[in-house]
């Protein structure tokens, strides 16, 4: 019996799921329009209720009738919808056209779910949901960026989304390791972590902490994060053990972003590798914590100024794209002629520079040509050299007598690697 019920049920749940979506996306629009008064509303809870079912109906219409009749159902729900919007605005109603907008989408969510793609309905409704309920903070985000922000984000728009899928996929120049479509969609993945770190930085903005504005401007840059917060313990700024806590976090921040980074380009070291950083994260991450905690203030955790490069900007992209194009040569050249030792030299050199560019490198190399331990050996050198320079920043910007506690986890960080390549050895 319930096997026949099931069976009996199942022709209705495309459309349940359509009308659900369709009354999620209600939901959201009717607390948004909930200080209007009755029949000034374009439409409200039941009304994109019921637009989730007509998508769905029509859909399931058009499959078992004609598709004709799913074209009909959706132009006369879209056209009633459009015709409540022309009378609000011939009455002289001020009208966003954002719920006319989001009842098309609705629509179309409903065809979706009863077309065999309700993972797709649900998800894009769930978007939907999310973008309408983050209007304020939206607007907030926008009316913060600067004239020189929003040309650079076209920017990255270009380089991301015009530029790259037009790259041809096929091998060129030295050794035929050149591969446009490859080279250009890792400086689009680096690009666009650091993206998503300057957003973050942009949206917490100062006033929501040190640690959290050193925790988002550690992705893009954990080294303008330690000199930012060394000039605190220089200037004496209180609570110093905060400043001291932002130090390590960001190098904790900046460890996990390269583990990722190489999960994802380079997945022949992150095990080695991880092997090597992770003990030195854990550390990072205690040791901020315990000074956050002994410090821990909430009135105290002022304004951080932490100065890192906009991300969208297209010219360090295109500096890295050369980078890996050169590096990817003569690393190549070098493993040849000289093996491991010249690799690392060479990848040890240019990460002390930028250690993304000794990222994309390794993951250039063709498969097996170099040992997955002594590949996470390589990379580390870079990351662990990066974390030393820091340190001396630290002291050397922030003084002795507060800077060592910020400084002496990141010396440790290179300890932690050379005991976990011993056993590992």
């Amino acid at each position: 019996m319930l096997a026949l019920a099931q069976n009996r049920l199942a022709p209705a749940i495309p459309l349940l799921l359509a009308f659900a979506l369709g009354l999620l996306i209600g939901i959201e629009r009717g607390w948004a329009q909930r200080g209007e008064a009755r029949g000034e509303r374009v439409a409200g809870v039941r009304t994109f209720a019921l637009l989730g079912l007509t998508g769905g109906l029509a859909g399931t219409v058009g499959t078992l009738v004609s598709p004709w009749l799913t074209t009909v159902f959706i132009a006369l729900a879209g056209t009633m919808l459009l015709t409540g919007y022309s009378a609000a605005l011939r009455r002289g109603e001020h009208l966003s056209a954002t719920t006319t907008i989001v009842g098309l989408v609705t629509l179309g969510i409903g065809l979706l779910a009863t077309n065999g793609q309700g993972v797709a309905a649900a998800v894009i409704a769930a978007a939907t949901v999310l973008i309408l309920s983050s209007r304020n903070l939206l607007h907030g985000w926008v009316g913060r960026l600067s004239e020189g922000e929003v040309q650079a984000m076209a920017r990255f728009a270009l380089i991301a989304i015009a530029i790259w899928p037009v790259l041809p996929d096929a091998p060129y120049g030295p050794y035929g390791l050149w591969n446009p479509q490859h080279i250009w969609s890792v400086v689009v993945l680096v690009s666009g972590f650091s993206l998503a770190g300057y957003a973050a930085t942009r949206m917490v903005g100062p006033t929501k902490g040190l640690l959290a504005t050193a925790a988002a401007g550690a992705v893009v840059s954990s080294t303008a994060v330690t000199a930012a917060m060394a000039r605190r313990l220089r200037g004496g700024e209180e609570p110093l053990g905060i400043a001291q806590s932002a130090i390590i976090l960001a190098t904790a921040v900046m460890l996990a972003r390269v583990l990722v980074l190489v999960a994802i380009i380079a997945p022949v070291a992150l095990w080695s590798l991880a092997w090597l950083l992770g003990p030195g994260l854990a550390l990072c991450l205690a040791w901020a914590t315990i000074l956050a905690h002994r410090a821990h203030d909430g009135n105290a955790m002022g304004p951080a100024e932490v100065n890192v490069r906009n991300p969208f900007d297209i010219v360090p992209a295109l500096i890295l794209a050369a980078l890996v194009m050169v590096l990817t040569v003569v690393a190549h050249w070098v493993l040849e002629r000289f093996g491991d030792a010249g690799l690392a030299t060479v990848l040890a050199l240019s990460g002390m520079v930028d250690v993304d560019s000794a990222i994309i490198t390794m993951g250039s190399l063709p498969p097996g040509r170099i040992d997955p331990a002594v590949a996470g050996l390589i990379l580390a050198g870079p990351v662990l050299l990066n974390n030393l320079v820091k340190a001396g920043m630290t002291v050397g910007i922030g003084g002795w007598r507060d800077g060592w506690k910020a400084a002496l986890p990141l010396v440790l960080t290179v300890a932690c690697a050379a005991g976990s390549w011993l056993v590992l050895g």
